[in-house]
């Protein structure tokens, strides 16, 4: 069984640790929040000029000041600070964000990535994601593993627009997680009831398999 959104997220909140500065993407890896350890200080970070990014408010705390890069209302806490956008990504480009947490619309084989823009439709705004890429220490993807029309999303050769060539360390998708190693790209883990010919015929990405594969349980 394919891990849901939620467990995706509760997946990647493995890769946070004690005293992390964190960027979180749009969509499944904003859920990441939600499963930050209680004894882990992590601060969260905002391309909009937010540090120490709260959880959701309630109804009665909204405050259509305090929103988060998905433009979602968020809330502050008692070590919050603001700055201006040339502050916040000056500490992106400075090396002082330790781990990003990304969706993407594909990945290659080599760590290629794209999410920003499909040629042909609408972009409001190509966000921060490519200085993410070029001045986070780690990036981790969080992504369905095809899209909704079946296609692969583990390619082997991106064909949208690259937000960074090579800088993906490690693909969470819903049927298994991936990391690149100096071997290449390799699967580590399976989800529930996932089969390695599933992600066979699923993926067009050359990867291995790992030795110590995990197979999580149902």
């Amino acid at each position: 069984m394919p891990w849901t959104r939620e467990q995706l997220a509760a997946r990647a909140a493995h890769e946070l640790q004690n005293g992390f500065y964190v960027n979180l993407g749009i969509g499944i890896p904003t859920l990441v929040a939600n499963y930050i350890p209680e004894d882990m200080h992590i601060v969260l970070h905002s391309e909009n000029g937010m540090l120490g990014v709260g959880p959701f408010p309630l109804e009665s705390e909204v405050d259509p000041d305090l929103i988060n890069a998905g433009k979602q209302t968020v809330t502050e806490l008692s070590y919050t600070s603001y700055f201006d956008s040339a502050m916040s990504f000056a500490m992106i480009r400075g090396g002082h964000i330790d781990l990003a947490i990304l969706g993407a619309m594909q990945v290659a084989e080599n760590g290629d990535l794209a999410n920003w823009m499909v040629p042909g439709k609408l972009v409001k705004g190509m966000g921060g994601a490519m200085d993410l890429v070029a001045g986070v220490k780690r990036i981790v993807v969080v992504m369905e593993h095809n899209a909704k029309d079946g296609e692969a999303k583990l390619v082997k050769q991106c064909s949208l627009p690259l937000t960074g060539a090579g800088v993906v360390d490690k693909i969470i998708t819903d049927l298994g997680e991936f990391e690149f190693r100096a071997n290449g790209l390799e699967l580590i883990a399976l989800a529930p009831g996932v089969e390695l010919e599933e992600i066979k015929q699923k993926t067009e990405a050359a990867y291995t398999v790992a030795k110590d594969l995990e197979k999580a349980a149902a």
